[in-house]
């Protein structure tokens, strides 16, 4: 098959790799719009049960990259300035340029081209090919061309974001709520190596413009962070990398497929920061396209498996993602409302995935610790 592949993210740098170590005889080639070196944000965040479907599908690979992981075995949440360890939420994180240039080396030992600093906005630029894999993120072009044959539709979302970084290693993956004058500021942060951490900075909308952030420039509004969160980063600056204010867009597709043409990751549909599942996602896209290509004999059979099979797996994850999201557009009201445990639980609750039962069996403190506050629960499964 002679395969071309739009975007050298995870997902389509994943599906290359499986394709080609299945049959060297594919000609894949991917093309990348940015330079071989260039990346956005700072790190990614893998939970442990996204490295356990990773080890399951794909030893090779699993080993060749958990060297390379910031690994802690908990998650804290900072109400305020109270403190809230939970146990039991394994993650692990990666620099997404480290992470990508690893993933660059592996396709390319097994004979896939890389093309950086190509522009490919349209599937008529990739002819003549077996088939065109849409892996160019939430603003895919290939997927813009034929967005109604898609069915394509974007939820913007009301709150807004920014993707730092700073020196200050965090030991864990951490929520930190803060109160100001002007509303609550979320950070989430979490170490991706041994000096660095990402640091998301994450307000409504309604605070977004309390403070000015519309009309803040990138420094002064840096400064203002680093003064919300000085007790977290104990003196370490924040640093942008092109860093600009966003919102998020929920993006989902239909039909994942339009005759030849397929999307995975970011440009199928987007899951919320919040869940740490994005790469975890745009993985499993790679394994279940590969494996539909794998079992069945021609490209039309092949793409309706791939949505048939990953549709019910895929879509638990999303509908979780997005009910965190909008548990997040009311961090302010659940901030004011509830006591640092009582918030704690509501957030390890958010998504509906995970029940007072599995609190319980993940950190049997915090679940004693609000069964205090709410008795009614305490002789529950």
């Amino acid at each position: 098959m002679r395969i071309e592949i739009v975007g050298a993210g995870p997902a389509g740098l994943y599906f290359a790799a499986l394709m080609k170590r299945h049959d060297p005889a594919h000609e894949i080639t991917i093309h990348e719009r940015n330079p071989r070196d260039a990346t956005w944000g700072f790190g990614v965040v893998f939970s442990d049960r996204a490295l356990e479907f990773l080890r399951a599908d794909d030893e090779e690979l699993y080993q060749y990259l958990t060297p390379h992981l910031e690994t802690w075995p908990e998650i804290t949440i900072v109400h305020d300035h109270t403190r809230v360890p939970v146990a039991g939420n394994g993650f692990s994180s990666i620099g997404r340029l480290e992470l990508l240039t690893l993933l660059y080396a592996y396709v390319e030992r097994l004979g896939v081209k890389l093309r950086f600093g190509v522009e490919a906005e349209s599937v008529e630029q990739l002819e003549p090919a077996d088939l065109i894999v849409g892996a160019n993120g939430a603003f895919s072009s290939i997927r813009a061309q034929h967005a109604e044959a898609f069915g394509t539709t974007v939820d913007w979302r009301p709150n807004r974001f920014i993707w730092w970084g700073t020196t200050k290693p965090f030991n864990s993956l951490t929520l930190t709520f803060r109160k100001t004058p002007d509303g609550v500021f979320c950070a989430h942060h979490y170490r991706y190596r041994p000096d660095r951490s990402t640091f998301l900075v994450e307000v409504t909308e309604a605070t977004w413009m309390r403070a000015g952030f519309d009309r803040l420039g990138p420094e002064a509004a840096m400064r203002r962070c680093e003064q919300v969160f000085a007790p977290d980063l104990e003196g370490h600056p924040i640093i942008s990398n092109n860093s600009q204010w966003r919102s998020f867009p929920a993006v989902w597709n239909a039909r994942w497929s339009v005759g030849k043409v397929v999307l995975i990751g970011d440009a199928l549909r987007t899951a919320h920061f919040s869940i740490g599942s994005g790469t975890r996602l745009a993985m499993e896209d790679a394994v279940a396209l590969f494996k539909a290509f794998r079992d069945c004999g021609d490209v039309p059979e092949a793409l309706a498996r791939f949505q048939a099979t990953r549709l019910p797996p895929m879509k638990k994850i999303w509908d979780a993602a997005n009910a965190s999201l909008r548990w997040y557009e009311e961090m302010d009201e659940r901030v004011a409302a509830t006591s640092p445990v009582e918030f704690a639980y509501s957030y390890m609750t958010r998504t509906g995935r995970v029940d007072h039962a599995e609190v319980r069996r993940r950190d049997p403190g915090l679940a004693a610790a609000y069964e205090r506050l709410h008795p009614e629960l305490a002789g529950g499964q």
